[in-house]
């Protein structure tokens, strides 16, 4: 944790991750208007608020977006707020809860977070029906190559489009697909009731991708979720659903076991508890599973 005390000592550092809280994905240039630095000092900031994870930055062709990953501020707050006063980590508290709670103002999703796993077990919990259905209560029925079609099946449904397909697949490295078709049998299963529901059918399709980076004996996992229409309502309601959703993917890999559920509502993204008729459970490392 000592980079990441270290990122957040600096006024000026601060500064630059108050300003992505308030305007997610940002470019340099953006970054620097009206401070008082120059460009060379800006770039040397970020660069430590990237070393401590505190910022991700995506390519999007020749320009590089930074933004704001609250992941190590939660790690503290985990750490310190368990074993000390609440009271004394209050003031840490406040800004956990101010990070995780302000909505992006730009129209993707960008979330990194780092599990104690291996580049193929993550692979696997992402593409493999015995994990996916603890963690996220969903099957894909695909053969996970770059352009065939892609069914979702959940709540006992399957979700049927040419539109749903694989637009990357590298194993172990990264994966991308379209997301999935708001059906009618999927709005009831989700409690998504029918004028939302007729707001994401109007909605063009997004698409989401998953990059996967060994770090040691941890895997850097970014998800970004992109390509939405501006003022989406899709967007609101994937950006509520992957943080818990992420989360339990991670306890999942770490522990085995999954995060209590979180009552159905109008995520977009689907969290449900698992099954206790009984899959398997996935320990880390446990090659079986």
């Amino acid at each position: 944790m000592d980079p990441v005390f270290k990122a957040l000592a600096d006024p000026s550092r601060r500064r630059l991750l108050d300003r992505l809280n308030a305007h997610n994905g940002q470019r340099l240039r953006e970054l620097c208007e009206g401070l008082d630095m120059a460009r060379q000092s800006v770039s040397k900031h970020l660069a430590v608020l990237e070393d401590a994870g505190l910022v991700t930055t995506v390519r999007h062709g020749r320009e590089k977006l930074h933004y704001l990953d609250a992941a190590p501020i939660n790690a503290i707050a985990d750490r310190w707020l368990s074993r000390y006063d609440r009271r004394r980590a209050e003031a840490l508290a406040d800004l956990t809860r101010a990070l995780e709670a302000s909505p992006m103002s730009n129209d993707d999703f960008v979330y990194t977070t780092f599990i104690r796993t291996t580049p193929e077990q993550l692979w696997r919990a992402l593409t493999d029906p015995a994990f996916t259905r603890r963690y996220w209560g969903i099957e894909f029925d695909t053969d996970w190559q770059p352009g065939s079609p892609m069914v979702w099946e959940e709540h006992g449904n399957r979700t049927v489009d040419p539109e749903q397909r694989v637009l990357e697949a590298e194993p172990y490295r990264k994966l991308s697909y379209t997301w999935h078709t708001p059906t009618e049998e999927w709005a009831a299963g989700a409690g998504i009731d029918a004028d939302t529901l007729a707001t994401l059918v109007a909605e063009r399709r997004s698409k989401v991708t998953f990059e996967i980076e060994p770090l040691g004996d941890l895997v850097k996992l970014t998800v970004v979720h992109d390509d939405f229409p501006e003022g989406s309502t899709m967007q609101q309601m994937v950006s509520n659903g992957w943080p818990h959703l992420l989360s339990d993917l991670k306890t999942l890999l770490e522990t085995g076991e999954t995060l209590p559920a979180v009552p159905a509502d109008a995520r977009g993204v689907e969290v449900r508890a698992p099954d206790p008729a009984g899959d398997a459970r996935c320990q880390h490392g446990d090659a079986s599973c």
